[in-house]
Parts: structure tokens; C-alpha cells; sequence
């Protein structure tokens, strides 16, 4: 069950009641977990999911690349030659609780009927095609409709009447083609404005394209209100385009019927230096950082969204991925993404870990 509370400071809460299953124990013990809108504090002694460390699993993974209909070339990693599978055996596991197994029929007859929406870059589609995977491997003889298109793509367990929707929007705020060339519009969301409506979940993302320049920028002029400029300070502008995005959730998004999530801002790894290496980026890494701390620190992201979220009036509740998923050095497409060119240390493999953000996801559902 999720109550929502709201501060002073219109501060959102959603408390989250769900069942741990014991790895040595029959006894399932419920345990509250208090996302307090993004801190992930605990309550009463409750677990706070995004604090812990990975651990081997003989269990895992949880499917097999080869037996998902879902995954794109990019992020399959062992199709395309990647030699090592130790990659594949880790799970994630919070300090002070057992995280729940994603068990897709339960998903399936829990959320019969209903319809969730991953709205936003192409890691987004990561955590899209994962979530698809996860579903398949409980249920893989469902009868399945899946349509894939530039924008809006879906599948549909039919046996349930579930849909899984992925909406791309780079950056959830407009693009526009105008005569001065493409115009980044920080304060409009008209694209996809009708096409958000009435889900009964909603998992937001974007950061990644925010820092790309050149020939993989696919922007002209970046507009804040009146001003038009050939460009701004990004950390800023990202600010300014999520402020936007929060206005439209707390302006669109009735609570009673729509569960809010934002995915969190996922890292990538081109510089060894974080993580104390002479390495030159991710290719290579054969295993994930040990213990629960990453020695870089949090990207300056993940300040500007706490500090978002925060503020809304609408209670959204935050996938806090980014230190678990900064430990998985080792998890990357890099040269095994099925592409000829380029060392791809910003998605990630599947299996892998998108299916811990899904798992995370599952539980707070």
C-alpha cells in the first residue's frame, strides 16, 4: 500500500508495503520501506533498497539473451562476441533486507488490465526491453503483440491485457523545427503531452543526451522562455527542462490512478579515474566494484533532480540507481554492443543491469 504525505514544503512521501522472502527462511516478513519522495530513508527499521552491494548468484540471470524476442543487437552482448560471463552471475543485494525475485506472472495477474509507460531516452529503451525479458522468461508461451515504431512502441500480453509502452523523448521537453533550425524549447512538453495521459504508471528518464555536443547533438538553439541562445551552461538547462517536466506531472498526473517513477540518473564509465583504474574506459572490466561507495561520487545530476523532486506538488517516487549501477564498471556493451564502431560504456548488457532497476521497480509497484 502506498500512502502519500505532504510537508510544509509540499514535500512528497510515498511509503511502499511489501513482502521480503527470507533466502534461507520459508517465513516472509513485510517490511516497510520509506521512499520519502527520492531519499530512500529508512522507517521504523524498514529497508532502504538502494544501499547495499553486488554478490554472486548461481541463480542468475534471470533469462538467457538468446531465448528474449526483445533485445536489440546494441545490448546484446553475449550474441555479439563478448567472451566472459561472469558479468551475468551478480545480484543486487540492499544491506538490511532481501531484495523480492521479479516474478513476471505475478506482475501479469496484479497488474491485469492496466498499462505502464517508460517515457524517454534510449535508456529508457534499456530498461524497456529488460522489463519485456523479464515478463517472457515467467510466461514464455503468452500470446504477445508486440509493435515497435520511431515513437511510441509497445507489447501487449494478450492472456492479461497488459501493455508495456516505451515513448522516446530524449530530453521530455520539445524539440522544434524552426526557420532558425532545431530549437530545444526548455519550457514545452507538447509532443508527447496526450500520449503520457492516462497510464497507470509512469516511468520517467533523461539526462544522457543533455551532454552530447557536435554531430551528436540534435539541437541547433536551446530557448528559456524569450531567450533564444546557441547554447547554455547544460547542468542549468537540464534544470530548467526538468522543472518543466515536474510542472506537467503536477498540472496532468492524477495520484489516485497514476504511480509516477523517475528512473534516475544512470552512469556511464569512459574514465578509470572514478573508480581508481589506469583504465581508459569500461572495456575490459570483467567484475564490479566491491563494497557500496563509488569513489568519484554522485554525478552533479542527481542533485538537480532530488532537488526537482522535491518541490512537487505530485508525489513521484525516485529509482535511485545511480551508486548500485556506478559499481557495474563491468557491465557495459562496450565493444559487444553489435555495432562496428565505437566502445559503448553508457547502456548496458542484457541480461544485466536494467534488470536490477526492473526488479527494484517490481518491488515498489
Amino acid at each position: 500500500m502506498v500512502v502519500f504525505h505532504q510537508s510544509i514544503l509540499l514535500f512528497a512521501s510515498a511509503i511502499v508495503l511489501f513482502a521480503v522472502q527470507h533466502a534461507n527462511s520459508s517465513s516472509v516478513e513485510t517490511v516497510h520501506y520509506n521512499v520519502t519522495g527520492y531519499r530512500g530513508r529508512h522507517l521504523g527499521g524498514g529497508c532502504n533498497l538502494f544501499q547495499g552491494k553486488w554478490v554472486v548468484d548461481s541463480s542468475f540471470p534471470p533469462y538467457e539473451s538468446s531465448g528474449c524476442p526483445f533485445i536489440d543487437y546494441e545490448f546484446d552482448c553475449q550474441k555479439y562476441g563478448r567472451p566472459d560471463k561472469q558479468y551475468l552471475k551478480y545480484a543486487w543485494k540492499p544491506d538490511s533486507c532481501n531484495l523480492p525475485r521479479f516474478d513476471g506472472l505475478d506482475f501479469l495477474k496484479r497488474w491485469k488490465g492496466k498499462k505502464i509507460m517508460f517515457v524517454g531516452d534510449s535508456l529508457s529503451l534499456n530498461q524497456w526491453q529488460s522489463f519485456l525479458c523479464l515478463i517472457h522468461a515467467s510466461v514464455p508461451s503468452a500470446n504477445t503483440n508486440l509493435v515497435r515504431k520511431e515513437i511510441l512502441s509497445y507489447a501487449t500480453f494478450q492472456d492479461y491485457d497488459v501493455t508495456i509502452y516505451l515513448y522516446h523523448s530524449t530530453y521530455l521537453v520539445d524539440i522544434a523545427q524552426e526557420n532558425i533550425g532545431r530549437v530545444l524549447k526548455l519550457d514545452s512538453i507538447d509532443r508527447g503531452n496526450d500520449a503520457w495521459k492516462g497510464m497507470d504508471a509512469l516511468v520517467f528518464n533523461t539526462w544522457h543526451w543533455w551532454l552530447h555536443r557536435g554531430d551528436s547533438q540534435p539541437w541547433d538553439y536551446v530557448q528559456d522562455g524569450s531567450t533564444v541562445s546557441k547554447d547554455m551552461d547544460r547542468l542549468v538547462a537540464f534544470s530548467k527542462g526538468l522543472s518543466t517536466w515536474a510542472q506537467w506531472v503536477n498540472q496532468n498526473v492524477d495520484s489516485s490512478k497514476t504511480k509516477v517513477f523517475f528512473q534516475g540518473i544512470s552512469p556511464s564509465h569512459y574514465d578509470g579515474k572514478e573508480w581508481g583504474s589506469d583504465s581508459k574506459s569500461c572495456y575490459g572490466e570483467r567484475e564490479p566494484l566491491q563494497g557500496s561507495t563509488y569513489p568519484a561520487g554522485l554525478p552533479p545530476a542527481v542533485d538537480v533532480v532530488k532537488k526537482t523532486l522535491s518541490s512537487m506538488q505530485k508525489p513521484v517516487v525516485l529509482l535511485d540507481i545511480t551508486t548500485l549501477s556506478q559499481l557495474r564498471k563491468d557491465a557495459h556493451p562496450s565493444g559487444y554492443g553489435g555495432s562496428t564502431s565505437g566502445n559503448d560504456c553508457s547502456h548496458w548488457c542484457l541480461p544485466g543491469v536494467p534488470d536490477t532497476w526492473n526488479q527494484l521497480l517490481y518491488a515498489l509497484l
